[in-house]
């Protein structure tokens, strides 16, 4: 074979930065010598690649990973694997807003779905980590459902890819188990030498346990720890929280640490029995009290003049925040941490409602109404916050001592899952569903089967009126995750569109047809999910 005319148009040999240069700036603008044809650089470039590699020295092997521990759950049914690929698959829209249709958000049944897949203890399929990890890494609300689903697994891959780190930093000890209370050995080291993530999710572990365990095991460092430190461990006996911890709690009101003392005082606060709760409340009875001289009986206030040493001791903030009287402010932080079971005895021996019922002289209702609020919701006391609360079908929105909707929310959550329904399913009853938004995010999920009817009911009524409809989607996106799925069958007769009045927003009647579409077929949805996790 004659080499020589095979290689005549080749071009000589370059280093290859110089091949690199030449092919960013192009052949014409910088021909090299003896480069006939821009066809000559990627020869040359074959000859260098070759070259380049022929030159690597073979790296020495690295050591295969361990395998990933074994999950003993037993496997998702067949059925519910498909459905979790198909959540997985589901990603938002990337329209410009507009009109959802009628086609069910799958990746807001995703949560339901976990929640759903690890009460019934099943194990996450393998080939669905990596989507499972990916959804839990861009939605932080996923992520504790979607790390217990995982398992084990998902621990191991997340040594494998930099992007699935949260996992190891949500798991203690990169997910080594924790030691019980009786490993004193292994949790003394633990505690002595982990990181701090780790401490913290040891002391709240032997905490759900053995209460007095880890406050002794808090204890031995306390006086070393770090002001932010302190204030995080101290924070973890609000899990447990009863009598036996006031010794130390005490001790803290004397911390070097404001954020710590106040801490201190709002755990003592929600012991009733303990010395602070005591000091609070003749403290907060001595500004409060019934004038019956009146021709009705009338609460009267006399704030506090001054903060104290022995108040700011117990957790009173001196300074009062901008645009607020400094007596008022002093008044409300003593009402919240004073318990609630003196106020009968105090105020001549009232019930809850009929010491809110009670005038309140000078203006001081608002202030004292929602510092009882606070202490209502501090102190987990329900026959307080029903009286806060008021009747549902109050002509006014707002309770006799409940301000904002907020206040409203956290009331409810002190009560029984199933009065709570029926109360928020009584206020849009009277009220519609402007103001129930947030009430219904505190209701347990499934609804009530009144609190369904009585949202399903007001959606009704505002679709008859011709209402905007956007105005609704926040509730009818609720319904759509926490209606019961029976309710399915009273939606079929909504799902068409209505014949719009004069005074509807243009295209209501679509709208609304599209949304109850929507609602029944995600209610369904939810229906299937539930057969398929409950299948053998």
């Amino acid at each position: 074979m004659n080499t020589t005319s095979a290689s005549a148009g080749a071009p000589a040999g370059g280093s290859w930065e110089e091949l690199v240069t030449v092919a960013l700036l192009g052949t014409e603008r910088r021909p090299p010598p003896g480069w006939a044809a821009p066809v000559a650089l990627l020869d040359a470039a074959a000859v260098e690649t070759l070259r380049r590699r022929a030159g690597v020295r073979p790296a020495r092997a690295a050591a295969r990973p361990e395998p990933a521990a074994r999950d003993p759950r037993p496997p998702l049914p067949h059925a519910a694997a498909r459905r979790l690929a198909m959540l997985l698959a589901d990603r938002p829209g990337t329209g410009g807003g507009g009109r959802r249709g009628t086609a069910p958000d799958l990746m807001e049944l995703l949560p339901q779905w976990l929640a759903l897949a690890n009460a019934r203890g099943f194990a996450a399929p393998p080939q669905a980590l990596p989507a499972l990890l990916d959804a839990a890494r861009g939605r932080t609300d996923l992520r504790p459902a979607a790390l217990a689903f995982a398992g084990p697994r998902a621990l191991w891959l997340a040594r494998l890819n930099q992007e699935w780190r949260f996992a190891l930093r949500a798991a203690p000890g990169g997910g080594a188990a924790l030691p019980g209370p009786e490993e004193t050995e292994r949790v003394q080291q633990l505690w002595q030498e982990g990181l701090f993530a780790e401490r913290v999710a040891l002391l709240s572990a032997i905490r759900a346990k053995e209460p007095a365990a880890a406050r002794e095991l808090l204890a031995t460092t306390w006086a070393t720890e770090r002001a932010e430190d302190r204030l995080m461990f101290l924070d973890s006996l609000r899990s447990g929280l009863c009598a036996a911890d006031e010794p130390f709690l005490e001790r803290a009101l004397t911390d070097r640490s404001r954020n710590v003392r106040a801490t201190a005082a709002e755990l003592l606060s929600a012991l009733p029995g303990s010395a602070l709760a005591a000091r609070m409340a003749a403290r907060a009875g001595s500004c409060v009290s019934v004038d019956r001289t009146r021709g009705t009986p009338t609460i009267v206030v006399e704030a506090p003049h001054e903060c104290d040493a022995g108040m700011e001791r117990d957790g009173v903030v001196p300074k009062a925040p901008a645009g607020r009287g400094e007596r008022s402010w002093w008044l409300g932080q003593l009402v919240e941490a004073a318990p609630l079971g003196a106020w009968p005895e105090r105020l001549g021996g009232r019930t809850p409602e009929e010491i809110v019922a009670l005038p309140v002289a000078d203006d001081w209702q608002g202030e004292l109404h929602a510092a009882w609020c606070r202490a209502a919701v501090r102190q987990r006391d329900p026959g307080w916050s029903r009286a806060l609360l008021g009747a549902p079908s109050a002509p006014e929105a707002g309770g006799p001592g409940a301000v904002s909707l907020a206040e409203r929310s956290k009331l409810l959550a002190t009560l029984e899952a199933g009065e709570r329904a029926e109360w928020v399913a009584g206020f849009i009853g009277t009220h519609g569903l402007s103001e129930a938004f947030q009430l219904l995010g505190v209701c347990a999920v499934p609804w009530a089967g009144a609190l369904g009817r009585a949202v399903v009911d007001a959606l009704n009524i505002a679709r008859d009126a011709g209402s905007y409809p956007w105005s609704f989607s926040g509730v009818m996106g609720l319904a759509e995750r926490c209606l019961d799925p029976a309710e399915a069958v009273r939606l079929d007769g909504l799902t068409s569109v209505p014949d719009e009045s004069e005074n509807a927003a243009p295209g209501a009647g679509g709208y609304w047809a599209e949304a109850f579409q929507r609602l029944v077929t995600t209610l369904r949805l939810r229906a299937a999910m539930a057969s398929e996790l409950a299948a053998p």
